[in-house]
């Protein structure tokens, strides 16, 4: 896996066919086929490290995550829900969840708490969002 420089990015944004890509997209939905890949990966330092892989094999994205937000990511990672599920799960708004994993804010008590019990027990917290 390489990751893309600015330059190549460039390049490929030019050459695309969107209309292409978008049907193809829904094939592969419908096949259950992935065209990007998220993977998060603990630290021995309590940090993350989120890497979003294209289907080519390509990176698209490579960050470590400080440890004061990887709480946050992790719980929702080990859940497998998107940010939109897992925030109703939690009852606050995608945006607010948003905001907590980029680190702009903090989750109250209350919600730490939730988060806690999330990144400890995710299939209990699979089960209750089914």
């Amino acid at each position: 896996m390489t990751k893309m420089t600015a330059k190549q990015r460039a390049a490929w944004e030019r050459g695309r066919d969107l209309n292409t890509e978008l049907r193809e997209a829904i094939a592969d939905t419908k096949h259950g086929r992935w065209a990007r890949k998220t993977e998060f990966r603990p630290l021995a330092d309590g940090r993350m490290r989120r890497m979003v892989t294209r289907q080519d094999g390509t990176v698209e994205k490579d960050e470590v995550i400080p440890a004061a937000r990887a709480n946050v990511v992790a719980a929702r990672a080990g859940t497998g829900l998107s940010q939109s599920q897992f925030a109703d799960l939690m009852g606050v708004s995608v945006r607010t969840l948003q905001d907590w994993e980029a680190g702009r804010r903090e989750p109250s008590g209350a919600a730490q708490t939730l988060l806690r019990i999330a990144a400890q027990h995710p299939r209990i917290v699979r089960e209750a969002a089914a």
